[in-house]
């Protein structure tokens, strides 16, 4: 009978294949190097593979290190799911909860909203993830999203709310040099703000709008929140959610541009009786339909 290889040292081996050394990832799991050091050469001769290559950038990961570590990402996020799962029992509403949404609507949509949770329920713990990824609730990635497109699979629970706007917006500063296009043959004319690597969201808008593609993007950021840096500095003309469009950013062909995305509040099924789960649940759907 094979022994049985414990969780500890796929938790060691994870952390070298993301810090790239010995050293880097016992400060992140809080342990001695040398006790990383053994639970890894465990695991290497547990497995009869070598696992990393010395290197002079350090610890680098072999082709078996590589082909385990989906599998044992999937399996870090089930032990974080099960402790947050065991600390969220008792009378009180007390435990983590994780909470995965897109850069933008992470860091300017949901801060106060997870202000307001925290002051009316101090044992709670909110986990924030800011990611263009969607997470996968399925393998408790996360425990609850914020998602732009429908849910998938049967297991996952979720609320619709309001649609998200998107429109094309540039700062009044901008629009005073450059001027304010008419049509959408002006767009041609302007500094435009747009996506590096080709995405599903980039396809969607490109159906909308032909010329809204890489080629024609003068700055180039492939994240939501450095476009958005953009705009708001006066670099150019970008697609921004009307919502947070603030002080300063003028809307520019409103009646030709608009992008409607459905967003919903999802969670994996198994959570619904868990009661820090539902409240940070519903407090995102009320929160979000309000807005």
């Amino acid at each position: 009978m094979e022994e049985t290889i414990g969780w500890e040292l796929y938790r060691s081996f994870l952390g070298v294949l993301h810090e790239g050394s010995l050293s880097a990832a016992a400060r992140s799991l809080g342990l001695t190097q040398p006790t990383v050091g053994r639970h890894v050469a465990a695991l290497e001769r547990a497995l009869g593979q070598a696992l990393f290559t010395r290197s002079q950038a350090g610890l680098m990961p072999t082709e078996a290190a590589l082909a385990m570590q989906p599998a044992a990402e999937a399996m870090q996020n089930q032990a974080a799911a099960l402790e947050r799962t065991a600390r969220g029992f008792g009378a009180e509403l007390r435990g983590a909860v994780r909470v995965s949404a897109s850069e933008v609507v992470a860091v300017e949509r949901l801060p106060p909203v997870l202000a307001a949770l925290r002051e009316a329920h101090p044992q709670l713990q909110i986990e924030l993830v800011p990611s263009n990824r969607l997470q996968d609730l399925v393998q408790r990635e996360a425990d609850i999203a914020v998602r732009m497109a429908p849910p998938q699979q049967e297991v996952l629970v979720a609320t619709r709310v309001d649609d998200v706007l998107v429109g094309l917006h540039a700062h009044e500063r901008y629009l005073a040099r450059h001027g304010v296009p008419q049509r959408i043959a002006d767009l041609q004319t302007h500094a435009l703000i747009g996506f590096d690597v080709e995405t599903p969201y980039l396809r969607a808008a490109r159906q909308a709008l032909p010329l809204w593609q890489r080629a024609n993007f003068a700055l180039r950021c492939d994240s939501d929140l450095g476009q958005l840096a953009l705009i708001r500095a006066g670099a150019g003309i970008g697609a921004c959610q009307t919502a947070l469009a603030g002080p300063g950013l003028v809307r520019v062909l409103a009646a030709e541009v608009e992008i409607r995305l459905p967003a919903w509040i999802v969670m994996h099924g198994d959570l619904r009786n868990s009661r820090r789960c539902r409240v940070v649940y519903d407090a995102l759907v009320q929160a979000l339909r309000a807005a």
